[in-house]
């Protein structure tokens, strides 16, 4: 007997465009990373602060006679060069007091430098082509991390003339890239920890819940615990010790799914309304309708026929409009719709930004809006 080779047959076109539609159907998870979800404790910036003085202004510093503190911050820094100026009378307007601040990030070494911007603070005009003075930058604590010193950058200009003046952009605010050279370093010792705490920028008990989920699955024990909405705490397994760059760097490439309230914000200044997609609304019917009038003048002039003693007289006449919305109905909002229905739906009234905001308050009032609503 001869015996029938076995080939195999190809996936029927139908089964693969099947399966490639319910690879295409299936609902994505949003998913994040931890690492985009919640911050190390204690690994943070920290904010400096200093007071300087910027030199070589073509004629648009401070006036010394209007503002006082300048005139005693050139006295101070002449006198610590060994010159004299006590009693003189000085006029210069080529310098200007700044406010001088800047961010010393985590870990930052000694050494190391970092950006710095230059504020006014006085009545100077432009700041631009100055060059800002050793100034040291101080911590909340009061001692000096920094020192700062360059050619200022700005990114406007002012011009005047006798009848115009231009400007464009903020020319009292600059910035030194690299400007100023860290002197002091913050002690933190992360791999001396026995426990990692996650602080989650936008707290939920769900997605604290979430993440320390996928932590423990990840580590294959019970080593981390969502103490709050905001903090999920980590004990160090025995195999990280001394190793937390490698535990921190694992931790924070674990995907998430957020979650997130039902609100709506508003702002009522702008009209700008933004809605999360978990919005809900129960059945409800809304009509928008206002009552508005319209008043126009329209004066006509009256004259009289010729070789008549009658004069020439202006005759009033007004035209006023009411409309009532009578051409406006009741819209109906079905139960349970979603964010993109709820929003079809509105714009079917024809409806601006500001009524709507209206309508959506009244909806909350109602107790059909399954959402919060926020104002700023």
């Amino acid at each position: 007997m001869h015996s029938r080779p076995t080939t195999l047959r190809p996936i029927p076109a139908l089964v693969a465009a099947l399966l490639a539609l319910l690879a295409f159907c299936a609902p994505a998870l949003a998913l994040s990373r931890v690492k985009d979800l919640a911050s190390i404790e204690g690994v943070r910036q920290n904010q400096l602060v200093g007071y300087g003085i910027v030199v070589g202004l073509n004629g648009t510093g401070d006036t010394l006679n209007n503002i006082p503190f300048t005139k005693q911050s050139l006295q101070a820094m002449l006198e610590r060069l060994g010159v004299n100026t006590r009693g003189a009378t000085m006029r210069t307007q080529n310098l200007a007091a700044v406010m001088v601040t800047a961010s010393l990030p985590p870990f930052a070494a000694q050494g190391t430098r970092i950006d710095v911007t230059v504020s006014s603070l006085g009545d100077a005009k432009s700041l631009q082509g100055g060059t800002l003075l050793v100034t040291p930058l101080l911590g909340a604590d009061g001692e000096v991390y920094a020192l700062a010193q360059g050619s200022i950058a700005i990114a406007g200009f002012s011009a005047e003339g006798d009848a115009a003046k231009i400007t464009r952009g903020v020319p009292t605010n600059g910035r030194i890239s690299n400007g100023a050279n860290i002197e002091r370093e913050i002690a933190f010792k992360l791999n001396d920890s026995r426990s990692l705490r996650l602080s989650l920028r936008n707290p939920d008990f769900t997605t604290s819940k979430r993440v320390a989920s996928a932590i423990n699955d990840f580590m294959g024990a019970d080593t981390a615990e969502p103490t709050d909405p905001a903090t999920v705490t980590i004990q160090i397994p025995a195999r990280y010790h001394g190793n937390m760059m490698r535990l921190i760097t694992e931790v924070e490439q674990l995907k998430v799914e957020p979650d997130q309230a039902a609100r709506v914000v508003v702002d009522e200044r702008s009209g700008i309304i933004v809605m999360g997609r978990d919005v809900r609304v129960s059945t409800v019917a809304i009509a928008q309708g206002n009552l508005t009038v319209t008043i126009t003048e329209q004066p006509q002039v009256s004259q009289p026929a010729p070789l008549s003693n009658g004069q020439t007289v202006v005759v009033p006449r007004t035209g006023v409009k009411v409309d009532t919305g009578d051409g406006n109905k009741l819209a109906l909002v079905k139960e349970g719709v979603s964010l993109r229905d709820l929003v079809d739906g509105l714009n079917a009234l024809g409806v601006g930004p500001r009524d709507l905001i209206s309508i959506l308050q009244a909806i909350k009032s109602a107790g059909a809006l399954q959402a919060d609503i926020e104002l700023m």
